[in-house]
């Protein structure tokens, strides 16, 4: 698989000369410089089963009426992000596919304008998926630490403006993105991006942890209990490390990929390491099949009303 559009047009630097780029490879050399050959097949599994949760997903949210909230509507659009990814990959997977085995004859401009509309959607749900990720970190902290005056905070129209600035910002962004993504300045603004919602989730569920982490200590001291202290910060502990560690290991390598373009397209060593494209791009495509189970799942509502969707008890 050549790469996902339009991501495989990062999948080497534009300002090196493809000679460069190839004694730069074979001076870095030996095997490890070959990169990783992921088939089509794996593209369309993980896409597949993306695709099928996070549409589970979605549909549970409509079907519950207990489940119109803000919260649950942060959590249906990165839910409606992560299909986008998933609808992208098997579109451009199943066409490349087909035109590989002749089954298909597709003019070279209708190729471009297809490419371009993958494009529009890819970059657009990276944009977005980054945003209702830190959105739904505000959420969570709100909910903690002004618990009472929560629902003066988050209303629904504010839920609803924040949904559609993302959303109108994700598509101008992406538009930019294919005019201009040859120009260093966007990838530097990108990559600034997902550093500003690494550090934000960061510091919102740290806080968050030493809140819980405050609370269960004073209960403890009070009710002399330390193992259920120790029990529930440690509980805290493993799922505030799944949260951060997952988003930054399906997000790191390929934004670490766009750094080393940046800074050192020539040299060998990042040369080699633009040859594992394509694994990042399947981290990406994990990250749409992991979201449901970490910000979806633990809601017992949630669960409930997914079990009553997947039986067809409408």
């Amino acid at each position: 698989m050549s790469t996902l559009a339009p991501l495989r047009l990062l999948r080497e630097p534009w300002n090196a000369s493809e000679g460069n780029q190839s004694n730069a490879t074979a001076g870095a050399g030996g095997a490890w410089c070959q990169g990783l050959n992921i088939p089509n097949e794996l593209f369309l599994v993980l896409g597949l089963v993306s695709l099928v949760e996070n549409l589970l997903v979605v549909a549970a949210i409509l079907k519950n009426r207990n489940l119109h909230s803000p919260t649950y509507y942060f959590i249906c659009c990165l839910a409606v992000s992560d299909m986008l990814v998933s609808v992208s990959n098997l579109v451009e997977t199943l066409f490349m596919l087909l035109m590989e085995h002749g089954v298909l004859v597709i003019h070279a401009s209708v190729v471009r304008h297809m490419d371009n509309v993958i494009d529009m959607l890819i970059c657009s749900s990276i944009v977005s998926s980054l945003s209702f990720l830190g959105v739904i970190a505000v959420d969570r902290y709100i909910t903690i630490f002004y618990a009472l005056r929560y629902h003066s905070i988050m209303t629904l129209q504010r839920a609803v403006v924040t949904i559609a600035s993302i959303w109108l910002a994700s598509t101008v962004s992406s538009t930019i993105f294919i005019t201009y993504y040859r120009n260093n300045a966007i990838l530097l603004c990108l990559i600034g991006f997902f550093l500003f919602m690494l550090v934000l989730m960061l510091v919102l569920y740290i806080h968050m942890f030493a809140l819980a982490r405050h609370h269960l200590c004073s209960i403890s001291s009070q009710q002399k209990q330390p193992t259920i202290y120790r029990s529930s910060s440690l509980k805290g502990a493993i799922t505030l490390t799944i949260l951060l560690g997952v988003f930054f290991i399906c997000w790191g390598p390929f934004f670490f990929h766009l750094i080393l373009i940046v800074t050192c397209p020539t040299n060998p060593f990042c040369t080699c390491f633009f040859s594992y494209f394509n694994l990042f791009l399947i981290l990406i495509i994990c990250n749409s099949v992991v979201d449901p189970l970490i910000y979806v799942f633990r809601s017992q509502e949630l669960r409930r009303t997914l079990r009553e969707v997947v039986l067809c008890s409408w």
